[in-house]
C-alpha cells in the first residue's frame, strides 16, 4: 500500500509533463504553420485573415522580430484596401501602427503624411464650398477636429465660419435700420467665398439705401433747401479712413459728420448727417 502512495505522485507528474509537452508541441507546430498561411491570405486578397494570422505570430514567435516583416505586408495592403473603400479613420490607424512598428519603412511614412495631407485638402475644399459639417468630419481623422482650445485647423475653420456668419447677421441688422455706413463695413469683413455669396442680397439693398440717401441729399441741394448740406461722397471717403485707423462704425459716421461741420440726425430708421 505505501508503495502505491509513492508511485502517484510520479504518475501524475508524468501525466502533467505529457499534456504540457503536447501543449508546446501544438503551439511550436502552429507557429511554424502561420508563415504559409500568412502567404495564402495575403495572395487570395483574406486581408482579415492576414492580419489576424500575423497578430497570432508575433504573440507565438520567440524568435524577436520574426513575425513583423509578413505582419507589416498584410498592414499595408489592408490598410491600402481601407482607404479606397474611403474608410479614413480605419485606414489611418492601420497605417500609424506600421510606421511606430520596427517593419515600418520611409515608405510608410510618406503614404501615411501623403494621406493625411489629402484629407487636410478635402477639408479645406469642402470649407470654401460651404459645408462646414464635411470638413470638420475629415479632419477627424487626422486629430484636427475641434477641441476648442483654438490648436486646431478645425478650430480655425469654425471660428471663421461663424465669424462670418455674424458679420452678415450684423450687416443684415444695421441696413434694416438704414445705418448704412456700420452695415457696409460689416459686410466688407466677410472674407469667406460661400458667406460672400450669402451676402450679396443685403448688399445690393445697402447699396441701394446709399444711392437713396445720396439722391436725396443731391435733390435736397438742387432745391436750395441746404446750401450747405454735406456732400456724401466727401463724407464717406472720411468715414472710411477712420473706420480703416481702427475706429468704431459709429464714432466714425459721427467723427465724420462733424469734421465736415455737419450733425447726427436721427429722423425714424434713418440716420443722416445735416448741416
Amino acid at each position: 500500500m505505501a508503495l502505491r502512495q509513492h508511485r502517484l505522485p510520479r504518475f501524475w507528474l508524468a501525466i502533467t509533463l505529457g499534456s504540457v509537452a503536447v501543449a508546446v508541441g501544438g503551439v511550436y507546430w502552429w507557429e511554424r504553420q502561420l508563415p504559409s498561411r500568412i502567404e495564402r491570405a495575403a495572395a487570395t486578397g483574406q486581408l482579415d485573415d492576414c492580419l489576424r494570422f500575423g497578430e497570432q505570430l508575433a504573440a507565438l514567435s520567440w524568435r524577436p522580430g520574426g513575425s513583423t516583416q509578413e505582419q507589416a505586408r498584410c498592414q499595408r495592403l489592408r490598410a491600402e484596401q481601407l482607404w479606397q473603400a474611403q474608410h479614413w479613420d480605419q485606414a489611418l490607424t492601420l497605417q500609424r501602427r506600421l510606421v511606430h512598428s520596427s517593419a515600418g519603412v520611409e515608405g510608410d511614412r510618406r503614404r501615411l503624411s501623403l494621406w493625411q495631407d489629402s484629407l487636410r485638402r478635402k477639408a479645406m475644399a469642402q470649407f470654401q464650398a460651404g459645408d462646414l459639417n464635411a470638413a470638420l468630419a475629415a479632419l477627424k481623422p487626422i486629430g484636427e477636429a475641434p477641441r476648442g482650445d483654438g490648436n486646431t485647423l478645425g478650430d480655425e475653420l469654425t471660428e471663421n465660419w461663424n465669424r462670418n456668419r455674424v458679420q452678415l447677421q450684423r450687416a443684415e441688422q444695421l441696413t434694416a435700420q438704414a445705418r448704412w455706413w456700420e452695415a457696409l463695413d460689416a459686410l466688407n469683413r466677410i472674407d469667406h467665398p460661400w458667406w460672400q455669396r450669402r451676402s450679396s442680397a443685403v448688399r445690393q439693398r445697402l447699396e441701394q439705401g446709399m444711392s437713396s440717401l445720396k439722391g436725396a441729399e443731391r435733390e435736397h441741394e438742387s432745391h436750395g433747401e441746404l446750401p450747405h448740406g454735406v456732400d456724401p461722397q466727401k463724407l464717406d471717403r472720411i468715414v472710411q479712413q477712420h473706420v480703416a485707423a481702427g475706429m468704431d462704425e459709429w464714432k466714425a459716421f459721427e467723427a465724420g459728420c462733424k469734421q465736415l461741420g455737419g450733425r447726427v440726425v436721427e429722423s425714424g430708421p434713418e440716420t443722416t448727417c445735416q448741416p
